[in-house]
């Protein structure tokens, strides 16, 4: 069973968001501002947090700040605000998806669901193409012998490129493939994650060796 951790202020919020989670098989716990987050991933070791952005003491962007520091558990944003600003910056701190309120039980639970589907791989153990190396049953990424620091999305998005080396892929592939087909109108969260994905395993990111634009088309991954 998976625990969630839901971060908000809000307590009639989350009392009954928790009621409707449960009745979906999920274990939740509450916190109800960031410093008392962070204790509760110390404490529990969540398999995924709901963090509002926006409460006293420590709000969700410090929040995420901190956490990230220390865990790579997967993490959906709320907020009030749904503007691009926003998204970008939560995207840039490492989330893993971001949801605007108000939304509807039903719509965060099949988010939820689709943020943990993203750690399942196939039956093989690694993929390599040139100095990077992906380890699909400890989810790690190497690349000359480094480790690199994913986040949960951000590790599906690249072994889907792994997996079509030397293929073009669309966005809306991309996102099929990697947020699920739920998320087919969300394109742009493509062209977000290949940005922040470059920042982590491409040497010079402005100079990319590993995820190329076929402009017009998609994505290619290959190792130059």
């Amino acid at each position: 069973m998976a625990e969630i951790l839901l971060v908000d202020d809000d307590v009639n919020l989350t009392d009954l968001l928790s009621e409707f989670l449960r009745g979906q098989g999920f274990s939740v716990r509450t916190a109800v501002n960031g410093r008392d987050g962070l204790r509760a991933l110390f404490d529990r070791k969540p398999d995924l947090i709901v963090l509002d952005a926006n409460m006293p003491v420590k709000d969700g962007w410090e929040t995420l700040k901190s956490l990230r520091e220390i865990s790579e558990v997967p993490v959906i944003m709320l907020t009030a605000r749904g503007d691009e600003p926003d998204i970008l910056r939560g995207f840039s701190l490492g989330a893993d998806d971001y949801v605007p309120k108000p939304f509807s039980f039903a719509q965060l639970s099949a988010r939820i669901k689709a943020v943990l589907g993203r750690g399942k791989t196939a039956t093989e153990e690694y993929l390599r193409e040139g100095a990077l190396e992906v380890n699909l049953r400890t989810c790690q990424v190497k690349r000359g012998g480094e480790f690199l620091d994913l986040t949960p999305t951000e590790f599906k998005l690249l072994v889907t490129l792994m997996r079509h080396t030397g293929q073009v892929i669309t966005p809306e592939v991309l996102v099929r493939e990697v947020w699920g087909p739920q998320y087919r109108d969300e394109i742009g969260y493509a062209r977000r994650y290949i940005w922040h994905l470059r920042q982590k395993i491409e040497p010079d990111p402005e100079n990319p060796t590993f995820i190329h634009n076929e402009r017009g088309f998609g994505y290619c991954f290959r190792a130059d």
